[in-house]
């Protein structure tokens, strides 16, 4: 049996990086070494940069970085390899990502779904375990941080691409993990489009697929014999915060027997609360954040669920969403959570002539063109 343990984000800010810097986790972190100890493999998504002077690059969100250095933490944690497909490996340009890849690499630590050009970033890492080939894989929605043909950043989220991989490298590996940097952020659910893709990747071959990104514990399905994950939390992610889905997790421990048949346990977790610096492994039964998670993942078991969670959901972001298209500053978008003057202010031809340069395929490759070669 091969025991594959996958954690969610790693951004050792806070009362997390002296721990880091030093190596010093074993009496914080002793919950999660014990876990990482008892697996075959493990792997996080790396959430931030290990840089050695601030190069921040210009973006809407915010810009992540720790001291080259918290590779230790990493290495005492017991990390095999970290996915950095995310919307934060290119927060430092390419000397910040260059400089986490080297950092990896001289701690024997592998790293996928990034790299110092397109092919690079796409290149799928395959690791014997007990005599069966084991893939990883990882994809980033495209945001502020995805490589280009001669350009370092992340491996973007392209259909076309994993089918590619699939073709070219199948006879190569006998499981594949495939890890989505993908989701709306704070939402716990998929959207039909994620759910879809999801179920296109395990269709095609994906033996596991894991979705981090939205920072809360999301839910869980079997497709197909497929264990889909959407949202797995924070790992070690510092943030002064008093909203609990921040400071819960759990942790994706992936069981595959001889003939390649899974089964999965979550580790429930919670981290960096308000009166302990670290991270507690928690009892499965008797929380509520995980008793949630179990509904949820009963509930998207119906396609009309995702849909009509996923419109409601809409329809209570539209005002901040509609202020961010129009450019408005800070007093802006709050007054139109108040006021709704984006209903009325704006004509009606101006609203379909946004909406046809957005939602059509080939007026937003332009803006999105356009966009990146002023970056």
């Amino acid at each position: 049996m091969i025991n594959i343990l996958i954690g969610g984000d790693v951004c050792p800010i806070g009362r997390a990086l002296p721990f880091f810097v030093s190596g010093n986790v074993e009496q914080n972190f002793s919950d999660i070494i014990k876990e990482f100890s008892a697996a075959d493999f493990n792997v996080v998504n790396l959430e931030c940069c290990l840089i050695e002077k601030n190069t921040p690059i210009d973006k809407d969100g915010p810009v992540l970085g720790v001291p080259v250095a918290c590779v230790n933490g990493l290495k005492k944690l017991r990390v095999n390899a970290v996915n950095f497909a995310n919307n934060h490996c290119l927060d430092h340009g390419e000397t910040g990502l260059k400089k986490t890849l080297e950092a990896l690499n001289k701690s024997a630590i592998l790293c996928f779904g990034a790299g110092m050009n397109l092919q690079d970033a796409g290149r799928m890492i395959i690791v014997n375990i007990k005599d069966k080939r084991i893939a990883f894989l990882g994809y980033a929605e495209h945001e502020f941080s995805i490589a280009g043909i001669r350009s370092g950043g992340a491996n973007p989220l392209d259909i076309t691409d994993f089918i590619d991989k699939l073709n070219k490298y199948r006879n190569k590996y006998d499981f594949l993990i495939v890890l989505l940097h993908a989701g709306k952020e704070y939402y716990p659910y998929p959207s039909p489009r994620l759910a879809k893709l999801c179920h296109f990747f395990a269709e095609q071959g994906a033996n596991a697929i894991i979705c981090q990104h939205s920072h809360c514990v999301g839910c869980f399905e079997i497709y197909k014999g497929v264990p889909i994950v959407y949202g797995q939390g924070n790992l070690i992610f510092d943030r002064p915060t008093t909203k609990k889905y921040w400071h819960q997790g759990v942790l994706v421990r992936l069981k595959i027997d001889d003939n390649l048949k899974t089964e999965v346990e979550l580790v429930p977790y919670f981290q960096f609360t308000k009166d302990f610096p670290g991270v507690k492994i928690l009892d499965l039964k008797g929380n509520d954040f995980m008793e949630q998670f179990y509904r949820r993942s009963r509930d998207i078991i119906y396609e009309e669920f995702i849909e009509q969670k996923w419109i409601e959901h809409c329809i209570k972001e539209k005002y901040t969403y509609f202020s961010r298209l129009y450019g408005h500053n800070r007093i802006l978008r709050k007054l139109n959570k108040i006021f709704h003057f984006t209903d009325w202010v704006y004509s009606k031809e101006i609203k379909l002539m946004i909406r046809n340069v957005v939602e059509c395929e080939s007026h937003r490759e332009v803006l999105e063109t356009l966009w990146r070669l002023e970056h």
